[in-house]
């Protein structure tokens, strides 16, 4: 089983030893350092080169969003994705992490089994969206997005199946894998089957981007 290599750069001691003792046990995570400002973080980063960067946003020397930035920038860390921990979640603070290149938003108090669930998405790729800041994300792309008018939500609407809007919707309130199978009583792999077919038929190329669409087209409320 391949690791995903995960450093952390956060000035809070308690959340540090925390997040270490709970990720340095886990099998499929190789812990390789933490950092506790923006300018070691970014020295550890180039050092290490991991799969997955968490981070906080209010870090002394350089806040997170303003790491984010120097990440995507910097051309031996593109592949390091970018899972922002935090207890902000104001919507300034939201956006200028999704604007910056963060990956995924996750907030302190999430558990430790989501913790996990938002490491693996994010590595793979997908962009996961902590449940409590779900909508503020969304409710900005709603805004920010007009209808297609080359893509009718009827001819969208009608390709899905009954169970897959009801998968959709409960994506779009920012329940994860796991919640969407105790919701609707049928297994993670059966929603993971769910998930893909909606990216799929939306053209999507993960979760956020199907909430987003989902909203702006009606599919869902």
């Amino acid at each position: 089983m391949t690791k995903i290599r995960v450093v952390l750069i956060e000035d809070d001691d308690l959340v540090c030893i925390g997040l270490k003792n709970t990720l340095e046990n886990l099998a499929d995570i190789d812990w390789l350092g933490e950092a506790h400002t923006g300018l070691e973080g970014f020295q550890l980063l180039q050092t290490t080169q991991p799969d997955v960067a968490i981070m906080d946003i209010g870090l002394p020397d350089l806040d997170g969003i303003e790491l984010t930035k120097r990440i995507k920038a910097s051309p031996t860390l593109q592949t390091t994705k970018i899972l922002i921990l935090t207890l902000q979640n104001e919507e300034t603070s939201v956006l200028a992490a999704f604007q910056a290149g963060a990956n995924s938003y996750c907030m302190k108090n999430i558990r430790p089994d989501l913790l996990l669930e938002a490491i693996r998405a994010t590595q793979a790729g997908q962009a996961w969206i902590d449940p409590a800041i779900a909508r503020i994300v969304l409710a900005h792309a709603k805004r920010a997005e007009k209808p297609d008018a080359k893509n009718p939500t009827e001819k969208v609407s009608s390709s899905l199946t009954d169970r897959e809007l009801e998968v959709l919707q409960l994506i779009v309130n920012g329940n994860s894998n796991a919640d969407i199978a105790e919701k609707l009583y049928i297994t993670v792999g059966t929603v993971k089957t769910h998930v893909r077919n909606i990216l799929t038929k939306l053209s999507a190329e993960d979760r956020t981007q199907a909430a987003v669409h989902a909203l702006r087209s009606g599919l869902v409320g």
